[in-house]
């Protein structure tokens, strides 16, 4: 029971981690609940940052 809770504990902590990268908190909450932390942890690590979004160049009025 205790591994199961340590578990879901460091999962929320990789999502924590992803909340600006490209698939956000819910991806690698569910991505290292269904996979193991670890790799939850090393997805966050691989995976790009978000981009903010472009400002349109013609806003010249």
């Amino acid at each position: 029971m205790q591994i199961i809770l340590i578990s879901i504990v460091l999962s929320i902590i990789v999502g924590i981690l992803g909340i600006n990268r490209k698939f956000g908190f819910w991806g690698y909450l569910f991505a290292s609940l269904l996979l193991t932390p670890v790799i939850g942890l090393l997805l966050v690590l691989a995976s790009d940052s978000r981009k903010p979004p472009r400002k349109s160049e013609s806003t010249a009025d």
